[in-house]
């Protein structure tokens, strides 16, 4: 089966952002290995994170610290999305992913959704929050 993940590259705090993830978005860690765990260790610091899956709802992102100098901070030019049909969970995910971080388009109704809303984490990740609206 083909699939297509996000895959998050961090500057230094991808264990933050982990953690941070798990309680905005009940996410549960499927994998976690730091640097120093692995064969690679050599490539950046040891207690860094080398790779992790976490799962949200049905999806997975994949993500990692970036051990390169010149790394990128937060989520470049990608959003990630995230559909729901339950608009109190979708109040909920929108305000935890906005907490220490900048809301883009406040959560609200749309004409195509009962709430949507865009919110840049403190990660620097965008995530758009989309909750269909009633058929």
């Amino acid at each position: 089966m083909l699939g297509v993940n996000p895959y998050i590259a961090f500057k230094g705090n991808c264990r933050q952002a982990i953690e941070f993830y798990k309680n905005a978005l009940g996410a549960g860690v499927l994998f976690s290995q730091t640097f120093g765990e692995s064969p690679m260790s050599g490539m950046g610091p040891g207690e860094n994170i080398m790779h992790c899956t976490i799962k949200v709802g049905e999806s997975t992102i994949m993500m990692c610290d970036d051990p390169r100098p010149d790394a990128a901070q937060g989520g470049g030019n990608i959003s990630l999305a995230i559909g729901l049909n339950d608009a109190g969970r979708a109040k909920q995910i929108f305000e935890n992913l906005a907490a220490g971080g900048t809301v883009v388009m406040p959560l609200e109704k749309t004409y195509w959704a009962e709430a949507f809303g865009i919110v840049t984490d403190r990660f620097g990740v965008k995530w758009m929050v989309n909750c269909d609206a009633p058929e």
